[in-house]
């Protein structure tokens, strides 16, 4: 119901307010702060590794890249555009800068990864509470927040928490993105049996990979893992 209401008041708002592209200021297209031209220029993904997201050929359409055919992860993680410009500079707008219009925007577009899906909880993958604090708020969780309003979903965010603080990820390796994380996530409250985790960036699916694990350990049966945007390789 409260998914109900929230869309109806964002229809109401757009029709007040209308929508003005945060990339270059023109009117908006479809209650989104984007215009027609800054849609086309989105780098949205195609082609796509089935259980990694890795970017593949078009003429391979939609399959397992080699790197899964070998070793294929536990979970399947989708993504719905390449990690860089204009991308690039919305997301740091929303962690660095606390722009949470372009959260908004940039959720609102992750909403179409699950327009044709199942009608499942969104968790977004939590922040630490020291880094909660930092920042504000979860870039994960307005992410999230955005695409259960617009397709009137579920928003769990008392499912998963941070047990301790890790180190940064970047500039870090798969092995040791792995080692930073392990056990660094727990239930914060009952796991819905079937779920989408939502993150920002999917780069090595170390994150995702440990959070789904504990998400699997204590009860959920099926997990995607969803992300805004991929980056590097898997």
């Amino acid at each position: 119901m409260d998914a109900t209401i929230n869309k109806w008041a964002q229809i109401a708002q757009n029709l007040i307010f209308p929508p003005d592209c945060l990339l270059c200021g023109a009117p908006g297209i479809a209650g989104l702060d984007l215009c027609r031209g800054c849609w086309r220029d989105l780098p949205f993904l195609g082609p796509q590794c089935l259980l990694c997201a890795t970017p593949l050929p078009v003429s391979a359409g939609e399959r397992l890249c080699g790197r899964c055919q070998i070793h294929p992860p536990r979970f399947a993680a989708r993504a719905l555009l390449h990690y860089r410009w204009p991308v690039t500079d919305l997301l740091h707008g929303l962690k660095y800068h606390g722009r949470l219009d372009a959260g908004r925007l940039l959720g609102s577009l992750l909403g179409l990864r699950l327009r044709r899906g199942p009608a499942w909880p969104l968790v977004p993958v939590p922040l630490h509470a020291e880094r909660l604090r930092q920042r504000g708020f979860n870039q994960a969780a307005e992410l999230a927040r955005a695409a259960a309003q617009t397709e009137s979903l579920p928003l769990r965010q008392d499912v998963l928490t941070r047990t301790r603080p890790t180190a940064d990820q970047v500039g870090l390796d798969a092995a040791a993105r792995r080692r930073n994380l392990r056990r660094a996530f727990a239930p914060a409250g009952p796991v819905p049996g079937r779920l989408y985790l939502v993150d920002d960036v999917l780069t090595t699916g170390a994150t995702t990979a440990e959070a789904a694990a504990t998400l699997a350990r204590h009860g959920a049966r099926e997990i995607r893992i969803l992300a805004l945007a991929r980056a590097g390789k898997a």
